[in-house]
C-alpha cells in the first residue's frame, strides 16, 4: 500500500476537484492507488449527481461563440444550468460552461444529445457534467442548445446584472450586406423574443389556433358576422408583428420593421436563435 502523502492528496484534488476528506477516503479505500481513487471519486460523484436529479436546475449561464469555416460562420450557444445563481456566477462554473462549449464546437454538435455524446477528454460531455455536479454541490445539467450558420453570424450576450454571467444570448445569421445591421437585429431578438423569422415559418397548427381564437373572440364580442373575417385577419397580423422577427417594429425606431432595417442596407437575415436561462423545457 502506497503512503497517502500530502502531495498525493494534492494531486488527486487537482485532478478531480473533490474535497480533501473525500480524496483521503478514496485513497484509503484504493490503498494509495491514484487511478483507482479517481475511479472511486468519479463513481461517487455520479451517484451524488443522481441524488440531485430531482432538484430543479434553472439558474446558470450561456456560453457562446462564432467559428469560421470555408467562408461561412457558425454560431454556437450552450446553456449550462445550476440550482442557484450563487454557483452560476462563480468563475469555475463559467469556465466549465466555456469548456462544454468548446466540446460542442470540436464535435460540430447540432443538438443537446450530440453534445452530451461528444468527447470530453477520455470520457463524454454527459459524464463530465455529472462529475461537475459533485464539484459544485448542486444539480448541474446542459439546458438549451442552439447552432446557426450563414455568411455572417452575430452574437449578443446579455447580462441582467454586472456580477452575473450572460443569461440571454441572441444569435442571428445574415448575408454579407445584412452584417451591417446584424448587431441591431441581435439586440432586438434579445429584447423582444421573436419566435420565427418570417410568417411563412410559423407552423400551420399555430396559425390555425390563433385564427380560431380570434374568430371566437370576435363572435363573443358580438361583431357582425360579415366583418369577422376582416377582424380575424387584423388580429392575425397583430400576432405576426409580435412573434415574427422581420415583422416586429424595430425597437429603436418603431416607425419601421426589422425587415425594413435589412432592406435599407440591401441585406437579409437567414436564421436566428435566442436562449434565455431557465426558459427551456421543464425538467
Amino acid at each position: 500500500m502506497a503512503a497517502i502523502t500530502a502531495a498525493l492528496i494534492k494531486q488527486v484534488r487537482e485532478d478531480t476537484g473533490a474535497g480533501m476528506l473525500d480524496v483521503k477516503k478514496a485513497l484509503t479505500e484504493a490503498e494509495g492507488d491514484v487511478a483507482r481513487a479517481k475511479e472511486i471519486i468519479r463513481a461517487k460523484g455520479i451517484a451524488a449527481a443522481g441524488k440531485r436529479e430531482g432538484r430543479k436546475a434553472q439558474e446558470g449561464t450561456i456560453a457562446s461563440k462564432v467559428v469560421e469555416a470555408e467562408g461561412n460562420e457558425t454560431g454556437y450557444a450552450v446553456e449550462l444550468n445550476s440550482e442557484t445563481d450563487f454557483v452560476a456566477k462563480t468563475p469555475k462554473f463559467v469556465e466549465f460552461a466555456d469548456e462544454v462549449l468548446g466540446y460542442a464546437v470540436a464535435a460540430g454538435a447540432g443538438s443537446v444529445e450530440e453534445l452530451e455524446a461528444a468527447k470530453a477528454g477520455d470520457s463524454t460531455v454527459k459524464v463530465a457534467v455529472e462529475e461537475a455536479a459533485a464539484l459544485f454541490g448542486e444539480h448541474v445539467k446542459i439546458g438549451q442548445f442552439a447552432k446557426i450558420s450563414g455568411e455572417h453570424v452575430e452574437i449578443y450576450a446579455h447580462k441582467k446584472s454586472a456580477e452575473m454571467p450572460p443569461s440571454i444570448v441572441a444569435m442571428i445569421a445574415t448575408d454579407k450586406a445584412g452584417a451591417a445591421v446584424a448587431h441591431e437585429a441581435a439586440l432586438q431578438i434579445s429584447a423582444m423574443g421573436a419566435k420565427w423569422l418570417t410568417r411563412e415559418d410559423v407552423p400551420a397548427d399555430v396559425v390555425e389556433s390563433e385564427r380560431r381564437v380570434a374568430t371566437e373572440k370576435s363572435q363573443a364580442e358580438g361583431k357582425p358576422e360579415k366583418i369577422i373575417p376582416k377582424i380575424v385577419e387584423g388580429r392575425l397580423n397583430a400576432f405576426y408583428k409580435e412573434v415574427v422577427l422581420l415583422e416586429q417594429p424595430f425597437v429603436k425606431d418603431p416607425s419601421k420593421t426589422v425587415g425594413k432595417l435589412f432592406e435599407e442596407v440591401g441585406g437579409k437575415a437567414t436564421a436566428f436563435a435566442r436562449i434565455e436561462v431557465g426558459k427551456g423545457e421543464e425538467e
